[in-house]
């Protein structure tokens, strides 16, 4: 198994659903991990992988604010001295037809989803850039490429950290980071776990692997491409969807 050892990672979003996973995927490949949330539940995920050895701190920040930002890398380089690994996964979903969308609905999830971007990596890139390492990984979507009626807002926020991904990679690969993002289908979710069984039914058999994607194999996904063992691998965009986007 691919190890992080002695590797500090910020995962966003980690207090639920995609960022849990990755949060235990990386605490159990060696990493220490500190969850960033707006979410008060994120302290009890913390407690919960700490039970099981991992090594994890819940930091409450909004990355859509500078200031918190910065005083969050700062505290993690004041405690550890470097900043291995930065995960953009935290979003949110506003979907409505643009016909009915209101300007809050765009501005927030593009605010959120995408304007935190460069909040983030603003934040952490020059202590990477110090160290001569780093990793750079963001949730992008299937939806940025296949579309979602209700979802012009959502779609084109995960298309946006895709060209994110493409310039950055370019700009920094220089300096031994590289930038990449996962592309998630249809997975395991309480969104997912709320739906009627012959809506569940219908999504899986758009899946060619035959089943419903979990966080664990998100984490996996993410795991790989923050690894040493990825160092050739950047500006990509990783299609970890049970091949639906193949479709």
């Amino acid at each position: 198994m691919i190890r992080l050892d002695n590797q500090v990672a910020i995962i966003t979003g980690g207090a639920k659903g995609i960022g849990a996973g990755i949060c235990k995927v990386f605490c159990d490949a060696g990493a220490k991990v500190y969850m960033w949330d707006v979410l008060e539940v994120g302290e009890e995920v913390t407690e919960e992988i700490k039970s099981n050895g991992g090594d994890i701190s819940f930091m409450k920040v909004d990355i859509t604010s500078k200031e918190q930002t910065n005083l969050a890398v700062e505290k993690i380089i004041a405690d550890c001295g470097k900043i291995d690994v930065m995960i953009n996964n935290a979003g949110v979903i506003r979907d409505k037809s643009i016909l009915k969308m209101t300007d809050e609905e765009w501005n927030t999830v593009m605010n959120v989803n995408v304007n935190s971007l460069y909040v983030t990596t603003k934040a952490v890139l020059p202590h990477m850039k110090a160290a001569g390492y780093g990793r750079i990984i963001s949730a992008s979507s299937i939806n940025a490429m296949a579309g979602a009626f209700g979802q012009t807002n959502y779609c084109a926020s995960k298309a946006a950290i895709q060209g994110f991904t493409r310039a950055l990679c370019k700009e920094v690969g220089r300096y031994n980071i590289t930038v990449n993002c996962v592309a998630p289908g249809f997975i395991k979710s309480d969104m997912s776990d709320s739906m009627p069984d012959h809506i569940i039914e219908a999504g899986i058999k758009m899946i060619p692997v035959g089943r419903i994607g979990t966080p664990e194999d998100m984490g996996y996904a993410y795991l790989f491409l923050a690894s040493k063992e990825a160092s050739f691998i950047s500006g990509i965009t990783l299609h970890a969807n049970g091949g639906a986007y193949a479709i």
